[in-house]
Order: structure tokens, then C-alpha cells, then sequence
């Protein structure tokens, strides 16, 4: 008997992709699972350290979509390789610093030389036809096979039949009847789909799995950039964007404020590469400050972290400036009223 195929699915820990891959694990395919990490995934980093997430499971999705279907899954850092796709995209952006159709193509491109190292026979996407603006529409979807080379061994089962028959199909290796024709921004038909397969504990969708959809992530990121004098990124500088309140009350400095206990236990770790602030006389959120400062604007920094401490309504507060070497010293401030911090310090 001939062995069975080999495909590798992309695997984001959304819905889609799982379903695609167990309609394909259904037809006797070997299937095993990839993920790239670009630093910008929204799994695994705000969930775990916040409290108000506190109801969602602290799990890497991805991950836990491959234990669901019995699959190995490889994790692959392509965060320096990323670098480009985003800083120039050949087809732009969406409508934030979301470049999903090159992240696409980058990506199959991707899986494609991945195949053909370890000897598997195609690949696997959950792309759902007319599902998302920017990389999904029908007319872009050749343009994903093409421009990564992977042409006819790229296989969307959940919009199959909605598409030309790829080599897989034509060569037996998979029914194309057996595969769906979903279309559409409705989830419905995924969600019976799942149910049909006995899954029933899966990621809800909110605007992607990657935070370069989200207006204020972006918004971050273009600061950052602007401050630095240059378009380019380190993996702490994109992980620090994903928490704490971001104030630029000069242009030369900006504060990071934690909202919560979890966020000053993760922020703590970047104490040697900042400045940072806490509250002596109350309780109250740890802050990092990037950038230079002067003693005023230390001043000014102390002051408005006053406002989010506990001691917000009292006279003065006690704060703790610590240097990046670890060097303490104690100011007393004002807290700021409310109306002392204008809106258009908030990144």
C-alpha cells in the first residue's frame, strides 16, 4: 500500500484553521500543525498577566488546538524574517499597521520551503472566501498561491468548493466533496461544522489573532517609531506596547502605567533598562519611563502617577524614582487632577 499523504497546517489557534485541519485528517492525511511567531500574537502575552482576563484560559491557543486534534505542532520564530513584511509591504496595509495580505503570502512561503525540507506533500490554511477585508477576499487568493510559490498545494478546505481544484483534489489524494464551501463573515457554519466534529471549546474570534489590527496597538507602534527616529523594532519594545497605559506628556519622554498587579510583576522585569516610578506613601501602579529626563520632568512623571495611586486625593504623595543601576531616591508631589492631563498625552 502507498504510505499516506503529508500535509502541514497552518495553525493559529483560531477556529478556522482546526476545522481545516481535521477535514483533512479525515481523509487519511497525515497531518501536523505549524505556527509562526512574529511577536505581534495576541495568545499567550495580555491574557496571561492581566486579571480582567482572568476568565479566559491561560493557554498558548495554538497549542491547545493541536492537543485537540492529536497533531504535532511546530513553533517557529520568524520574528527578525517578520521585520520586513511589515516595515514594507508590497500590498500596504489594512486599516491599521496590519499587513495581512503580505503576512499571507510571507507565511505559505513559509510552510511551502518547510514541506519541502521534510518530505510532506501540501499545505493546509483555514481562509474562509470574503471572511476578512484585507487577505481574503476571492480575487487575492491566487495572489496568496502564486506570489509564495506554493500555487496548487495550497488547499483552503472550508472554501474548496468555492475554488479552482488544487493538485491535491486532481490527484485523488483528497475529495474535493468532502471539503466545504463556506463564504462569508458569518461564523455559523464553522460553529456546526465544530460541532459536527465534537469540538466545543474553542478561541472566539475578536479582530484576529494579531495585535497590528487593533487602531490603538498601531497608534503605539507609529509613536514609537517617530520617538526613535527610525522605523524598527525590538521584540521587548513590541511586547511592552501590549501593556499598561502609554502617556507621552513631552515629546522627548513617555510613561508606561500599570493598570494592574499583573502588569507591574511583568513591567518589574524591565526595571535595569528604565527608569521607574512607584508609589512610597500609598498603594499604586509601577511606571517605566523611555526616554531622557529632567529633573521636571520627573517631577511631572511623579505627579501623574500620583493621580492612579491610592493617594490621588490627598494632599501630596510620596514617590520612589529608581535609575536604571538601581540607584532609589524619594520626591513628594501633587497628585494631577483629571483635567491636569489632557487627552492627547494618551497614546
Amino acid at each position: 500500500m502507498n504510505p499516506p499523504k503529508k500535509a502541514v497546517a497552518l495553525i493559529s489557534g483560531g477556529l478556522d484553521s482546526m476545522l481545516a485541519a481535521k477535514a483533512v485528517m479525515e481523509q487519511g492525511v497525515h497531518v501536523e500543525g505549524i505556527n509562526f511567531f512574529t511577536g505581534f500574537c495576541v495568545e499567550g502575552h495580555t491574557h496571561a498577566i492581566r486579571k480582567r482576563d482572568g476568565d479566559k484560559p491561560k493557554r498558548n491557543n495554538a497549542l491547545w488546538v493541536a492537543e485537540q486534534l492529536g497533531v504535532k505542532l511546530h513553533i517557529i520564530d520568524i520574528i527578525e524574517e517578520y521585520k520586513q513584511v511589515l516595515l514594507n509591504p508590497k500590498h500596504g496595509y489594512g486599516a491599521n499597521l496590519n499587513p495581512c495580505l503580505d503576512c499571507k503570502i510571507f507565511m505559505v512561503n513559509k510552510a511551502k520551503q518547510w514541506i519541502l525540507e521534510n518530505g510532506f506533500d501540501f499545505i493546509i490554511t483555514g481562509e474562509v472566501v470574503g471572511q476578512r477585508p484585507m487577505s481574503q477576499r476571492k480575487q487575492l487568493m491566487p495572489i496568496v498561491a502564486a506570489e509564495s510559490g506554493a500555487d496548487d498545494l495550497l488547499v483552503r478546505p472550508l472554501s474548496a468548493q468555492n475554488l479552482p481544484p488544487t493538485l491535491p483534489e486532481r490527484m485523488g489524494w483528497i475529495s474535493r466533496e468532502k471539503l466545504f464551501d463556506f463564504s462569508g463573515r458569518s461564523r455559523k457554519p464553522q460553529m456546526q461544522l465544530a460541532a459536527n466534529y465534537g469540538f466545543t471549546d474553542y478561541a472566539q474570534p475578536a479582530g484576529g489573532c494579531c495585535f497590528l489590527t487593533d487602531a490603538s496597538y498601531s497608534q503605539k507602534l507609529t509613536d514609537l517609531w517617530r520617538f526613535r527616529g527610525k522605523r524598527d523594532y525590538e521584540l521587548d519594545d513590541i511586547m511592552l506596547l501590549k501593556v499598561g497605559r502609554h502617556l507621552r506628556p513631552r515629546p522627548h519622554f513617555k510613561m508606561i502605567i500599570a493598570r494592574e498587579d499583573g502588569e507591574s510583576r511583568f513591567m518589574s522585569g524591565y526595571k535595569s533598562e528604565f527608569v521607574s516610578l512607584n508609589c512610597a506613601s500609598c498603594r499604586g501602579p509601577l511606571v517605566l519611563i523611555d526616554g531622557e529626563t529632567s529633573e521636571e520632568d520627573l517631577q511631572l512623571a511623579a505627579a501623574i502617577l500620583a493621580r492612579y495611586g491610592q493617594g490621588r486625593e490627598a494632599e501630596t504623595v510620596e514617590v520612589t524614582l529608581r535609575s536604571r543601576q538601581g540607584e532609589e531616591r524619594n520626591i513628594t508631589v501633587k497628585p494631577l487632577t483629571p483635567e491636569q492631563i489632557p487627552a492627547e498625552w494618551f497614546l
